[in-house]
């Protein structure tokens, strides 16, 4: 029943999808939101997959690819890192990713990042990137960055796609529209460098305290709603030309 209803909502909703193509003739950034061992690495922590999870992991590795052509091109890198204060909850959801535990570390194959120079690193304690970036002066690292490096176009990747992302991405939108974030022109999510979590709707049923969360239904819903909002979506991401990262 579930696949059905994605079938039938993916006619019925299609998404566009298109290739981006990165170069030197227009300042891209990429955004990594969220690539954490608490959501990412298995039996990590309470939002982390149980077991092996084909969307996660291919979200991994295409976040990878992206960033390691990124640092050998010097282009500009932003990773959020979810991270909680013990003492704030984020309801409704169980304590996840706090300071100082390895939940809140990005995921083994991106911790090189943080020795990186075109690379910074927002450690945020709310779902949206953008209100996670300002500082207690008013300041926003997201805004300072796009400013700093004269970035045209962001690119983003990461988890959850119906939520972490398309919050920082709809808000990023509307700063654009606003004015606020010049040079910046286009937010492009990449599809399959985006992933989100699967609660089936069997399980919810016999688990009152958890609500379904069917994943690729989900995953399309976000998608959707950032292209409604005024995102581009890419299935394909080129390096000039013709070679893939």
């Amino acid at each position: 029943m579930v696949l059905q209803t994605s079938d039938l909502l993916k006619n019925e909703l299609p998404v566009e999808q298109e290739t981006l193509v990165l170069s030197d003739d227009v300042v891209t950034g990429l955004v990594l939101v969220d690539i954490v061992n608490g959501f990412c690495t298995v039996g990590a922590g309470n939002l982390a997959p149980k077991e092996t999870d084909k969307q996660i992991s291919g979200m991994v590795e295409e976040s990878v690819k992206l960033a390691k052509v990124f640092c050998e091109n010097k282009w500009p890198v932003l990773a959020f890192l979810d991270s909680h204060h013990p003492d704030k909850p984020e309801h409704p959801y169980p304590p996840h990713c706090l300071i100082g535990t390895e939940e809140s570390e990005l995921v083994p194959a991106l911790q090189r990042l943080e020795k990186e120079t075109n690379v910074t690193i927002r450690r945020k304690d709310c779902i949206n990137g953008f209100l996670g970036s300002i500082e207690k002066d008013g300041s926003n690292v997201f805004v300072d960055w796009v400013g700093t490096n004269k970035i045209k176009v962001i690119l983003v990747v990461g988890i959850c796609t119906d939520i972490c992302v398309l919050d920082f991405v709809a808000t990023a939108l509307s700063a654009r529209n606003r004015g606020f974030l010049a040079p910046l022109e286009d937010v492009v999510v990449y599809s399959r460098g985006c992933a989100t979590y699967d609660i089936p709707s069997h399980v919810a049923k016999s688990n009152n305290e958890v609500v379904a969360h069917p994943q690729e239904l989900m995953h399309h819903i976000g998608l959707y709603m950032a292209k409604g909002r005024g995102a581009k979506i890419a299935w394909e991401v080129l390096v000039g030309p013709h070679e893939k990262p």
